[in-house]
């Protein structure tokens, strides 16, 4: 959007933010947790296992969900909970009910439970 006084004149056009942006903190994956979850991610496709995925992020969390079809809930959910991180660790591995899988501080040791379940696929 253009400022009135710069509509004709010279110098640089005013640019005002969007009317319903938030201006609230959000949690998100950094470069190495999110390379971390497509990594798993594109290694369970090659397995059959899944087929899309979706993240959400909020001013509390940011969720990676994997999907054996679009349709259904999320066979997995991975929940990343900064403030959890001095109690019982920010990450969570929920699955397809919706119950805990597994707890943790570190992403690795969260996403293991579901390389294991890749290790038993491939040896079938």
């Amino acid at each position: 959007m253009i400022g009135a006084s710069d509509a004709g004149g010279a110098g640089s056009p005013t640019v005002l933010a969007f009317p319903h942006q938030r201006n609230e903190p959000q949690v998100g994956f950094d470069r190495a947790e999110l390379q971390r979850i497509l990594d798993l991610y594109g290694r369970m496709v090659a397995a059959g296992e899944w087929r899309d995925y979706a993240m959400g992020f909020d001013k509390d969390v940011a969720t990676f969900a994997a999907f054996r079809r679009t349709a259904e809930r999320p066979t997995a959910r991975i929940e990343k909970r900064p403030a959890l991180r001095a109690k019982q660790g920010m990450w969570t591995l929920f699955g397809e009910a919706g119950q805990v899988l597994k707890r943790g501080h570190e992403l690795a040791g969260v996403l293991a439970v579901l390389e294991r379940k890749l290790l038993k696929i491939v040896e079938d």
